[in-house]
């Protein structure tokens, strides 16, 4: 039985490109509690192997934060296709952490080298792998060497840590020009500290990678605008010298609400989806969406990891458990991330309370009929 799971680093050429290429997983085949038990040793095991790997990957959910990022980073890079030595703008993905910023930006990243490689082909016109989006991950703390040297480790480039950083750079320029890139994305912007010098030499290097080659940036952080970096660390009142205020575009990604009838549908249709994907045999129309509505919103308070990690973890126990099926009883065992924990019983006394409501106000018999149009 092969590893159910996909081991690769988005840092690296090899690793980006399985991701991107990698097809879409298959859900492991919905299985009633008694087709469970007859199943042999070897098939039972490959099924339980194979479901905590598809729970913990679900999605991408097209959720509306998502789709709204997405036009907007589209807005940006078709916009950005100006000729190498004109001046390109560039995006900033910041929001606080949990809310899943760096997966909408891959997934944003992952289409568009998809869409590169369908247009024009899998190999440059001088005869070089088209390569049309470089990921990074910053570390800290990242200098302008480090992050050449990161550009040559992607390309996969030999001796990518030797040399100092102009003839890293030079390296890595060519490789980028080589290779068609047209984006980069780079995820943990805020390592970046513009109050260090090697933090500001790192900005300045992205603003001279943006104007000399045809490269839009889509950075990912929590927290840059707030830490300096669009103001390049200048002081109060000298904002207006930072050219990156100028060139860099901040995109924000909310957490759910449920304070507006608007809010309560859209957390309802997220909690159909994920419903609508869980491999348990014990689950059931509703079980998720409507039983478990208010109940997950007050252990996630509304962030999307916080509510993945839950649900991730919450089937694990129910197939562990043998209950095949999420309740509120077998989630109250699962622990959850620190920040949600937090909330939790403030959030659960409102709502038992009746204070809050994460249930939109429609008829019973309209949410019904939208649960089992979900539930196919």
């Amino acid at each position: 039985m092969r590893p159910a799971g996909r081991a690769c680093s988005l840092s690296t050429r090899q690793g980006w490109e399985e991701f991107v290429n990698a097809p879409p997983r298959q859900r492991p085949g919905p299985l009633t509690r008694a087709q469970l038990r007859k199943l042999p040793e070897p098939a039972r095991d490959e099924h339980e192997e194979r479901r905590p790997v598809w729970h913990a990957s679900i999605g991408p959910l097209r959720t509306p934060q998502m789709r709204a990022v997405h036009e907007d980073l589209d807005d940006i890079v078709e916009a950005s296709r100006q000729d190498g030595e004109k001046v390109k703008g560039a995006a900033v993905i910041d929001a606080c952490p949990g809310l899943g910023k760096s997966t909408i930006a891959q997934v944003f990243a992952r289409a568009f080298h998809q869409r590169q490689v369908s247009l024009y082909g899998p190999v440059t016109g001088a005869g070089h792998d088209r390569v049309p989006v470089v990921h990074l991950c910053l570390t800290s703390p990242t200098s302008k060497r480090s992050f050449n040297a990161m550009l040559c480790r992607f390309f996969g480039l030999p001796g990518h840590g030797k040399g100092n950083a102009e003839e890293l750079g030079h390296r890595a320029a060519d490789a980028v020009l080589s290779c068609d890139v047209r984006l980069c994305l780079v995820d943990d912007v805020h390592f970046l500290d513009p109050r260090r010098r090697d933090g500001r030499d790192v900005a300045s290097h992205f603003k001279y990678l943006a104007n000399t080659f045809p490269v839009t940036f889509a950075c990912v952080g929590a927290g840059p605008e707030r830490r300096g970096l669009v103001r390049e660390g200048l002081a109060a009142g000298e904002e207006e010298l930072a050219q990156n205020a100028r060139r860099r575009t901040i995109l924000g990604v909310d957490p759910f609400e449920i304070a507006t009838e608007p809010g309560r549908r859209t957390w309802r249709q997220l909690l159909l989806a994920i419903e609508k994907d869980l491999a348990l045999a014990g689950t059931h129309p509703g079980m998720v969406a409507d039983e478990l509505a208010d109940y997950l919103f007050a252990r996630s308070t509304g962030h999307f990891a916080s509510l993945m990690t839950l649900i991730t973890r919450g089937c694990r126990r129910a197939i562990r458990a043998g209950t095949e099926k999420l309740t509120r009883d077998l989630l109250d065992q699962v622990r959850n991330d620190a920040a949600a924990e937090a909330a939790r019983q403030e959030l659960l006394a409102a709502f038992d309370a009746g204070k809050l409501s994460a249930r939109p106000a429609a008829s019973s018999s309209a949410a019904r009929a939208e649960t089992l149009a979900a539930a196919g």
